[in-house]
């Protein structure tokens, strides 16, 4: 049976089956999710905030956890939107402001410009570039050192 999840600030609503995450809620209505570790519950790119319905939706598992405890912005009522199954109706949660840079193409784009909003690290969610300030080439490539060392992490984690 569907059930009705609600994202905010978006204001949408979108139906998912029960049991399904709640990734797949924000896969369905197109929204820029990267998915840096594929779905495993490593990184912080599918990061949410859940305002209401916490109790309809599956435990926090050990993996998940211990992902939350070095996101910079987590808070009570996050959960990683890729481990969160929906099982009971009556939830809804909020997108957390900012965003992840997926390509490397993406980034070589961005120089000279300024950030339209947050830049954030895929692995622990903190800001790498606040949005207004002005991107610069040593902030690219501070941005892809970040990203290799996220691959070579999760490269890590998979492996053991």
């Amino acid at each position: 049976m569907a059930k009705i999840v609600k994202l905010n600030p978006i204001n949408q609503e979108t139906l998912i089956q029960t049991n399904d995450n709640i990734l797949c809620a924000l896969l369905k209505e197109d929204l820029q999710v990267m998915e840096e570790c594929g779905g495993r519950g490593m990184c912080s790119t599918c990061h949410v905030y859940v305002t209401e319905g916490m109790e309809s939706l599956s435990p926090l598992n050990r993996r998940e956890k211990r992902t939350l405890e070095v996101i910079t912005s987590c808070k009570t009522n996050s959960r990683l939107a890729c481990q969160a199954r929906v099982i009971g109706d009556g939830v809804v949660i909020e997108l957390p402001p900012g965003m992840y840079i997926s390509a490397m193409g993406d980034l070589e784009t961005l120089i000279g410009r300024r950030a339209e909003q947050d830049i954030l690290h895929p692995l622990d969610g903190r800001v790498l570039v606040q949005a207004g300030k002005l991107i610069t080439r040593s902030t690219v490539n501070l941005l892809k050192e970040t990203q290799g060392k996220a691959s070579q992490y999760l490269s890590q984690t998979t492996e053991a």
